[in-house]
């Protein structure tokens, strides 16, 4: 049996209508809120008016929807072609398909809306968990479609939950543009009677979002559901500690004392120059505590013992008298024998040791000799070795021969996975300007050294002016770690895929990527894959860039 208002089965009666009804290329689309007699709950039905093809291709999509789970998108419960009249005991199929939904209870987003926008929190609340339920059906290969204001319902346990799941057509790229439209109207709030548009206003970060969520221009379009989900998940980030500010005054310093360095002295011809001061005296106590002057040495006896006024080192004369000398007579004395013992015994300790010294590297180039030899007649039967350049320093003949450095006539941010945010645009004219010590910084990311799991990379292309033949670039950095990509094209290109890989490398203080072959290409992409860990979170440093030509 089926109910004669709406050619559903038995099972659901309809209580009311919910909402207009739904014009569509294949019909008219009414929604009702009934009862499942069966299982004594509510549900919303929606109603296709009139079955066919076109509607098959509405049964088959919902029947999709059917194995999601999430508590965003109102789940289904059944769907059919239904029956409108019965011949006999025989149902006749066509006059209306139908879908049940879960009935979703709680309050309609417009209706909030209609009071002024949601605070911030709340927006980034709605709208993640709404955007984590469309990428779920993305996952699938479902388009959800009717994400509207009045289709989004607000939970009373603070979850969010989409209506009429899933629309009669819809597209991934329009679920993506209708999720920008619900962020904006988020902020802007729906109140009557105010002037169309709305000013957009919030926090800088939703208010770039929903644009490129928006944005149909290649490269700066939001690249899915997922994405947009995962922005709104993480915090607000900051920049890196050594924020644009105080690089850009480090900038000025090192651009202020350049100019100094190199502006020329100019001396009064009546003047003249500066003298260095004189280095200082080293007194006995620097040289040493226990340094003494001979001069002021009395001997207390002995030969040379007497009244302490000896001779003076600076060459006074105070001789000492003959009579006070009492030692044996003066040519042969037990002092010379001495000495002699003396001088054998320093011969012995310092020769032996040499003569030691000398027989061991003797022994040692009559082994090294030998070996040597015999390595080497191993060798020539030997399969040779083979050396394989490794990526991002090509060696031997594989590698372009590099030439003249090239000028860079201008650059700018690479960022088609981005969020909107800049990644500090203003500093990517020091990554050029002949000064390493002058530098650009990509943010601070955190979590993962691969920007967060947030994008691919991000990157800067450089503009050499006009198409070049080249061998290869150098790149420097303050921060070695990172990992690059060298990127070209012969034309601007707005996608990642624009450019094609000339080579990669990790990058050192100072980096020399050579190609394996000459690039013909205007335009070089830097393009940054990996970062590097700091106090902040992860983040990379380029103080300066060159390409050169081939050889």
């Amino acid at each position: 049996m089926t109910s004669t208002v709406t050619g559903l089965p038995e099972r659901y009666r309809p209580l009311d209508q919910v909402g207009p009804d739904e014009q569509t290329e294949t019909g008219v689309i009414q929604t009702w809120r009934a009862k499942d007699r069966i299982l004594n709950r509510d549900v919303a039905v929606r109603v296709h008016t009139p079955a066919g093809p076109a509607a098959h291709a509405w049964i088959t999509r919902a029947l999709t929807a059917g194995g999601l789970a999430t508590p965003a998108l109102a789940m289904v419960y059944d769907a059919s072609e239904g029956s409108v009249a019965t011949e006999g005991d025989t149902a006749v199929p066509g006059g209306a398909a139908y879908v049940v939904n879960e009935w979703i209870d709680g309050e309609a987003l417009s209706d909030r809306l209609a009071q002024g926008p949601l605070p911030e929190r709340e927006v980034r609340t709605v709208l993640r968990r709404l955007a984590d339920g469309v990428a779920e059906a993305h996952r699938v290969g479902l388009a959800v479609g009717g994400l509207t204001p009045e289709n989004v319902v607000l939970r009373p346990n603070g979850l969010v939950g989409l209506r009429g799941v899933p629309a009669a057509s819809g597209t991934i790229d329009g679920d993506v543009a209708a999720l920008g439209g619900l962020l904006e109207v988020c902020l802007t709030g729906l109140r009557p009677g105010e002037a169309e548009p709305r000013p957009l206003t919030g926090p800088s970060d939703l208010v770039a979002l929903a644009r490129r969520a928006r944005s149909t221009e290649p490269g700066h379009a939001l690249s899915s559901v997922a994405a947009m989900a995962a922005i709104l998940a993480e915090r607000p980030r900051s920049r890196p500690s050594t924020g644009s500010s105080s690089r850009a005054d480090r900038n000025e310093s090192h651009r202020a004392d350049r100019q100094r360095a190199e502006a020329p002295v100019r001396l009064d011809p009546d003047t003249m120059p500066p003298v260095p001061p004189a280095r200082p005296a080293v007194s006995p106590a620097v040289r040493g505590g226990d340094t003494v002057n001979a001069a002021t040495v009395v001997p207390v006896g002995g030969a040379y013992a007497g009244n302490g006024s000896g001779p003076s080192v600076d060459g006074g004369s105070s001789p000492l008298p003959d009579d006070l000398y009492t030692g044996p007579p003066t040519g042969s004395t037990s002092l010379d024998d001495d000495q002699d013992g003396a001088g054998r015994h320093k011969l012995l300790v310092i020769g032996l040791p040499l003569l030691a010294l000398l027989v061991v590297v003797a022994l040692a180039w009559w082994v090294g000799t030998s070996l040597l030899s015999v390595a080497g007649s191993v060798d020539d039967d030997s399969t040779p070795s083979i050396t394989v350049p490794t990526a991002g320093a090509p060696t031997g003949e594989g590698a372009a021969p590099a030439g003249p450095d090239v000028a860079v006539q201008g650059a700018e941010i690479f960022d088609p996975e981005g969020d909107g945010e800049p990644e500090n645009d203003g500093d990517v004219q020091f990554t050029f300007d002949g000064d390493p010590a002058t530098t650009w910084s990509t943010l601070n990311y955190r979590g993962s050294p691969a920007f967060g799991n947030l994008k691919p990379g991000v990157g800067i292309v450089y503009d050499l002016g006009s198409s070049q033949q080249l061998g290869g670039v150098t790149v420097a950095t303050p921060t070695p770690g990172a990992t690059v990509e060298i990127r070209t094209a012969e034309t601007a290109a707005g996608s990642l895929e624009g450019f094609q890989v000339a080579s990669s490398a990790t990058l050192e203080d100072t980096t020399e990527v050579a190609f394996q072959e000459p690039v013909q290409a205007r335009y070089v992409l830097l393009w940054v894959t990996g970062l590097v860990e700091g106090g902040d979170g992860f983040a990379a440093q380029i103080g300066e860039f060159t390409a050169q030509a081939a050889g």
